[in-house]
């Protein structure tokens, strides 16, 4: 087992394509049991991002992105709130649950949880206004804390309250970002649909395995807006004080299991600066989906 990581927390951003594949859907859940039942205490975190879409399709409600983020309407949010917390939660609290009373479902706006402030957004160098997108601006853990205390897995939806009142869209990977500091936890996973950060995407398949704070940070504004919130999340998280973050492959099955436990795994590791080596990059064949099997991984010594 990975050094630290027993009886530690560790944030789980579930994600992408994997959250309407019905298989890596129970893959997942028994991966985080898993890890559960391993001495680890995992607290997962959702997006829903291809749920939202459809729906606010069949109401014939605009889609619209700007700098990666959903542009949120008051309408938007409504549907954005029913879909996380009434669909995508209970589903996933469900595949958990079917292994044993693990998961609690739950949402920022609980017990004031997360509180959010409207995001600003820039494209261009001009500001665009996205709605009711929020940005964390303070967590209290104390009833996550208690969950985990108790024994349970919380399941959290990325919805947080104003300090008016107000409710917004908080993207996921950086709700999770914001909960690994706030829970002191030792591992942030991000749970994606590349292979890692590209190093010239999309020129090149060379994944970078390894970076930096100081080296992603200089990358931010050169990056994609599917991948820069992930990767904005990653490194709040690693300067908030969490020891590494990971950026795998969720279309791979067991992805969260080879990212935490085999330090040699695939995708991409964000480190402290002044910890390891700024950049290291590996050429990933993009049709290379990976291994279906973790038995080589040190799961039965945790």
């Amino acid at each position: 087992m990975p050094e630290g990581l027993l009886g530690s927390v560790v944030v789980v951003k579930f994600g992408g394509n994997a959250m309407v594949d019905a298989s890596l859907q129970r893959t997942f859940a028994r991966d985080v049991v898993e890890l559960w039942q391993a001495g680890l205490r995992p607290v997962v975190v959702h997006g829903g991002g291809p749920q939202i879409s459809a729906m606010l399709d069949r109401l014939e409600l605009e889609t619209r992105f700007e700098a990666g983020l959903r542009v949120t309407t008051p309408e938007t949010m409504e549907v954005v709130r029913m879909v996380l917390t009434g669909r995508v939660q209970r589903e996933l609290v469900g595949h958990i649950n079917a292994h044993g009373p693990f998961a609690v479902g739950m949402t920022g706006e609980d017990a004031h949880t997360m509180t959010a402030a409207r995001r600003p957004a820039w494209v261009d160098g001009r500001p665009v206004d996205i709605g009711l997108v929020g940005d964390v601006v303070d967590v209290n853990p104390s009833m996550m804390r208690s969950l985990l205390e108790q024994g349970h897995i919380p399941v959290v939806s990325p919805v947080a309250r104003g300090e008016e009142g107000e409710v917004y869209n908080v993207n996921a990977d950086l709700a999770a970002s914001a909960l690994a500091v706030a829970l002191d936890a030792e591992r942030l996973v991000m749970l994606t649909d590349v292979e890692g950060l590209y190093a010239d995407w999309p020129h090149s398949t060379e994944v970078i395995e390894r970076l930096t704070t100081d080296a992603l940070d200089g990358m931010l504004p050169g990056l994609a807006s599917g991948m820069l919130p992930k990767m904005e999340g990653c490194l709040r998280a690693v300067r908030g004080g969490v020891r590494k973050a990971h950026v795998v492959d969720g279309r791979v099955p067991h992805a969260v299991l080879r990212g935490l436990l085999d330090e040699t795994g695939p995708g991409t590791t964000v480190v402290p600066s002044g910890s390891e080596a700024d950049v290291r990059v590996a050429v990933v064949p993009a049709a290379d989906a990976g291994p279906e099997s973790v038995e080589s991984l040190p799961l039965a010594s945790l």
